[in-house]
């Protein structure tokens, strides 16, 4: 793609109309063509309703359509909110829930479309039952075995290496595997393609946990964590990213698309207390919000068995954990919860009345806001 398409289409909807095409369309419409023609051959039958198989086609086509057109159009419209400026050098839509709410229109369409597409999936499920109840299951049938012609089959070397499928599937490995290693080595063996950044470093034992609930909870669908060099994005987040960033984070954080705001720059914007709120009810912080709600984030105990076992898995990554690093994990992570668990207690009395009289109904089994997923 092009630069100035790639700057329209990564992180708006596009991406989701992109995928679905192939999805829905090419995917989708394969494996039912593919099942429709099965199921006659293996019951010995003909298609219950071929008015249902046209109706499932119909709507199936319909709905993508209905599904597509809308992300395409969205799309155009959240490129161009990001990127307008007032005369004065501000950003005309500073706020990101804008252009949120500005194609929440076309996400009642994409919604109709993929309805009318499941509607018909449901049509070709009961077409595809009934065509099996009148039918009769073969168990064994003849069948023609294609005998080659030496003479043709060994015409020229690419004919003959199409006949030795374990010849050609190794041959076939040694060149992608060529093509592989010439991309890969260069980057790992050559360190300063990636300039050191004195003030990046690794993650602390809390965030590491924390860093593999954002990806538990699938919140890099819906969220980037890569400010590119455009004047927009600059404004709007901060100071692009740099490749010195990222060499801690295993995997990259990146995504695709942006449901929501970019968080390369979040850190720091906003209070603890913000961020409880906000992950218990988005809408209570950010007015407009498509974000669900994450309650057992509040209430649920972290799992941090397998800490040590991450923290050496990095280590073999080349992220420098050092020994003393990795024995006092267990330490810093209750020393850093123990910081923010003070932290929101003082910037909000009222999440600490909260946990003060959930303390006491629960008695022993009470989890205090410090062991907490969130």
């Amino acid at each position: 793609a092009t630069q100035k398409l790639n700057s329209i289409a990564h992180f708006t909807d596009w991406i989701v109309a992109h995928v679905h095409i192939g999805t829905l369309g090419w995917n989708g419409f394969m494996a039912f063509g593919v099942i429709y023609w099965l199921v006659e051959k293996l019951w010995n039958t003909k298609i219950y309703s071929k008015l249902y198989t046209n109706i499932h086609f119909f709507l199936g086509t319909l709905g993508i359509l209905l599904y597509v057109i809308p992300m395409y159009c969205s799309a155009i419209v959240q490129s161009k909110m990001w990127k307008e400026f007032n005369p004065d050098g501000t950003l005309l839509n500073k706020n990101f829930l804008d252009s949120v709410m500005t194609i929440i229109p076309f996400y009642k369409i994409r919604f109709l479309g993929g309805f009318l597409y499941m509607l018909g999936l449901i049509f070709m499920m009961f077409n595809i039952y009934k065509t099996i109840k009148k039918g009769v299951f073969i168990n064994d049938e003849t069948c023609e075995l294609i005998t080659f012609n030496d003479k043709n089959l060994h015409k020229n070397f690419h004919s003959w290496l199409e006949t030795k499928p374990i010849i050609f599937y190794i041959l076939t490995l040694i060149v992608v595997s060529i093509g592989g290693l010439v991309e890969i080595i260069p980057t790992i063996v050559i360190k300063s393609n990636i300039p050191t950044i004195s003030s990046v470093r690794p993650y602390s034992p809390l965030e590491l946990e924390g860093r593999d609930l954002y990806i538990r909870e699938g919140c890099n669908g819906c969220h980037s964590q890569i400010v590119r060099p455009f004047r927009d994005e600059v404004v709007r987040y901060g100071k692009y990213s740099k490749a010195g960033e990222f060499v801690y984070d295993h995997p990259f954080l990146w995504g695709s698309k942006r449901t929501g705001p970019d968080l390369a720059r979040e850190g720091g914007k906003n209070t603890s207390s913000w961020h409880f709120q906000h992950m218990f009810d988005p809408r209570s912080t950010s007015p407009g919000s498509i974000m669900p709600r994450y309650p057992w984030l509040i209430y649920r105990k972290l799992n941090n068995y397998n800490l040590l076992l991450k923290m050496n898995s990095l280590k073999k990554l080349g992220v420098p954990y050092s020994k003393r690093d990795i024995e006092n994990a267990y330490n810093y992570l209750d020393r850093q919860a123990s910081f923010l668990e003070q932290e929101i207690y003082k910037e909000s009395p009222e999440i600490k009345n909260q946990i003060y009289f959930q303390k006491k109904y629960y008695g022993d089994k009470f989890i205090s806001l410090k062991e907490r997923e969130k």
